[in-house]
């Protein structure tokens, strides 16, 4: 008999019980950027903001400097759904030949500039490349601004970097660029840059003010040369498949905050601009200011190529260059 009424009194507080919570969705957010860099302060705004708001649905975890992968790991990650999130920039041109565009030396003036580009041609015509490769982009952030380091000579000229063997991201347009210039490209992942630079299996490499100060490349570098050559965003990227398989009103929050946290990333990148120059300065690496005109006219058998071997290139090239007065 007492069994009997403990068994009733414990349906009866089931029935009174309310349903049990669901864990929220634990998503994994992986990138290239060390502690300090960009990359590392935007996906962690972006985490934060998401876990902040979407409270109870969703949890994003993130892990930089590479523990998820390199750039082309992550992207494959990405499509088998090991990995949720990435932030690729110049690897997105061996995705598709539309994101060639940001390859262009000297394209994009400025953020403005960067805006008119996106609203009118990367959404109408480079992310649809990038889903029918089975990558959905929710966002455009930045890389940045990229300049040349090396332990040879002040770079000023194209013809400086004769014989330098420099770094360079894995992306065809990239290598093409400088081997144009007389350079000797060397795609590398950036996690490996450091010790290469270091050994002096490189000469130099280039890249944003934030990568350069937070991979320390001023430790091992004597020049740093102001050539500003290349403006690469970083793109918000997730797999078509596994992305299309979360809640419609989680993809919804996430696409949201994704696009918000642009006004940051472009905050951050200006105040780093400024500051991270005095301290790669007071490093002791010797700045120079090249003579840019030369590298634009050195610049012109690239954005040819690109015209000539990309459906739709000197449209895109031409679209653009008539938004960098706002028109």
């Amino acid at each position: 008999m007492r069994l009997l009424k403990i068994m009733a009194l414990g349906l009866v507080a089931g029935a009174f019980a309310g349903p049990a919570t669901a864990a929220p969705i634990e998503l994994k957010y992986g990138h290239v950027g060390a502690p300090g860099s960009l990359f590392d302060a935007s996906v962690n705004k972006f985490a934060k903001r998401v876990n902040a708001q979407m409270a109870g649905k969703v949890h994003i975890v993130t892990f930089g400097s590479s523990q998820l992968g390199k750039d082309k790991e992550l992207l494959q990650k990405l499509k088998l759904g090991t990995v949720d999130f990435s932030l690729p920039s110049t690897v997105m041109s061996t995705v598709a030949d539309e994101f060639g565009l940001f390859e262009m030396p000297y394209l994009v003036k400025n953020r403005d500039h960067m805006h008119r580009i996106e609203k009118e041609i990367f959404w109408p015509k480079i992310a649809p490349a990038a889903e029918a490769k089975g990558y959905k982009i929710l966002a455009v952030w930045e890389n940045g601004f990229r300049h040349i380091t090396n332990n040879l000579r002040p770079i000023n000229v194209p013809a400086d970097l004769k014989g330098i063997k420099l770094r360079t991201p894995k992306g065809a347009w990239r290598v093409k660029m400088f081997k144009s210039y007389g350079a000797n490209p060397t795609p590398m992942s950036f996690s490996e840059v450091f010790t290469a630079l270091k050994t002096g299996v490189i000469d130099g490499q280039e890249n944003p003010f934030a990568q350069i100060y937070s991979a320390k490349f001023q430790e091992v570098q004597k020049y740093l040369s102001l050539t500003g050559h290349v403006y690469t965003p970083a793109y918000v990227t997730v797999g078509k498949k596994k992305w299309a398989s979360l809640p419609a009103d989680v993809r919804a929050g996430i696409e949201k905050i994704a696009k918000q946290t642009q006004g940051f990333v472009y905050d951050t990148a200006a105040a780093m601009e400024t500051d991270l120059l005095s301290k790669l300065k007071a490093g002791g690496m010797k700045v120079n200011e090249p003579d840019k005109a030369a590298f634009i006219k050195a610049s012109a058998p690239i954005y040819k190529e690109f015209a000539d071997s990309v459906p739709g290139g000197q449209e895109m090239v031409d679209k653009a260059m008539s938004l960098a007065d706002g028109s």
